[in-house]
């Protein structure tokens, strides 16, 4: 697809509501705007009633009209939006017309495309819209307003800029040795690149603690067969989601639903009850089971405390202690009206919440909000995807892996570590140009006067 072609869409969800707005980017959308509404001109930023015709002279509605004129609009071409009373209706008439007077469909996030190309938004801040579109809690969308505001980008341009400056000195000092430079030079890269790894990991550990918040968070209900498991997800729902019946092995697979509990929206999984499966389906499902959790920030552990501790429940324990220190546990004894026969000893120091889930389960949604709320954090700044997640894993190999040969005085392989770590770090938010490179080397250090 040609990028001078003027592209259309329809910006808001589908479906019925107040307002419709279909939207046109590119060098024609002025012209294609006067033909649509028969006026002659626009003022910039002003929104303009005006009835809308299709080509064939036809009525199609009365809208405002309003004329972003470039560079100052979010593609940082000229835009023209009509927003029409909603419908699909209405507005894939005003499309089909657009498309007929010149303008092509947009492709998937080709508006942010073009803000990006233009120099509008830089690719934290364009990820930042496209995950504050689908955000699953306040906190979430706290967080993405952040980045839309620049802070990523600005904690991210600092390290960039320190990466520039250390290569810039190594730079220097294997191509211009004769020139005058600071002392200490190796203790003094070393501090840095040990400044800056820590930010990284510190930054990279809690995005990856606090994934949750962006992604939505996932919570998996492990315990043995008939320890309250669906019911406890029924309960959560409000509905009967989950077959509950006493024989053992109901649940057979993983059961997936989502729930709001205070500000957040949660994936919840029903997971098959943990025991010595007796067919390869039950097999399957517990290994999906165990799955579960892996995949979960919260796993809540569920004990039949109606009953006796059994190998089943050992079973159970035995994986709170396998992921207790990756995952956050929420221990439940369940069925407590029934009178408490399970051995509490076992579970004491895992401050279980003693419930039953066909009574009262407004205890365990406390503890899961808290817990959930406890993960929110407007001081830290959070990378947002896997691609971000993935170029501070990979700046931070090279960095570690550049300590060693600046130790041993080999710099260039020690400026190429470098050199691919703030490739990394720069994909972020944009690709270094080797001009900044001798701008650092030729202008901090006065080279070649």
């Amino acid at each position: 697809m040609n990028s001078s072609d003027t592209i259309t869409a329809i910006a808001t969800s589908h479906g019925i509501g107040s307002i419709a707005i279909v939207r046109i980017s590119g060098k024609k959308s002025l012209d294609i705007a006067k033909k649509i509404s028969k006026k002659i001109s626009f003022v910039p930023r002003v929104a303009t009633l005006s009835s809308l015709y299709n080509d064939k002279d036809e009525l199609i509605d009365k809208a405002l009209v309003i004329y972003f004129k470039s560079p100052n609009s979010f593609t940082g071409e000229d835009i023209v939006e009509f927003q029409c009373h909603g419908g699909i209706v209405v507005a894939n008439r005003v499309l089909d017309t657009v498309v007929k007077y010149g303008a092509r469909l947009a492709n998937p996030g080709e508006f942010s495309k073009r803000a990006f190309l233009n120099k509008k938004l830089d690719l934290t801040e364009a990820e930042a819209i496209a995950k504050l579109i689908e955000a699953r809690s306040e906190d979430a969308a706290k967080i993405l307003a952040k980045q839309l505001k620049g802070e990523l980008k600005e904690y991210i341009e600092d390290i960039r800029e320190s990466l520039i400056r250390i290569l810039a000195f190594i730079e220097v000092n294997i191509d211009y040795a004769e020139e005058d430079l600071p002392k200490d030079l190796e203790e003094s890269m070393k501090n840095q690149l040990i400044d800056i790894k820590n930010r990284l990991k510190n930054m990279l550990n809690s995005s990856i603690r606090r994934a949750g918040l962006i992604e939505g968070f996932k919570i998996s209900i492990i315990g043995k067969p008939n320890s309250g498991k669906s019911s406890l997800l029924n309960r959560l729902l409000s509905y009967e989601r989950a077959i509950v019946s006493d024989i053992a092995g109901t649940t057979r697979d993983t059961i997936e639903e989502s729930v709001k509990i205070g500000t957040h929206l949660v994936r919840i999984v029903d997971t098959a009850g943990i025991r010595e499966a007796k067919d390869e389906i039950e097999k399957i499902g517990i290994k999906r089971s165990i799955k579960a959790i892996e995949d979960s920030d919260i796993v809540i552990a569920m004990f039949d405390g109606s009953r006796e501790f059994d190998k089943e429940d050992e079973k159970i324990l035995e994986l709170i202690n396998r992921y207790r220190e990756k995952k956050d546990f929420i221990v439940v004894l369940n069925k407590i009206d029934l009178g408490i026969k399970a051995d509490i000893k076992k579970i004491k120091n895992l401050n279980p919440i003693k419930l039953s889930v066909k009574k009262d389960i407004s205890i365990l949604i406390d503890r899961l909000q808290n817990l959930l709320d406890s993960y929110a954090t407007e001081d830290e700044i959070l990378l947002i995807s896997k691609r971000q997640i993935n170029s501070v894993e990979n700046a931070l190999k090279n960095i570690k892996e550049a300590f060693t040969p600046l130790q041993m005085g080999e710099l260039e392989i020690f400026a190429f570590h470098i050199n691919e770590a703030i490739r990394e770090i720069a994909s972020i938010t944009r690709p270094m140009q080797s001009s900044e490179l001798l701008d650092k080397m030729f202008g901090e250090f006065c080279l070649g006067k």
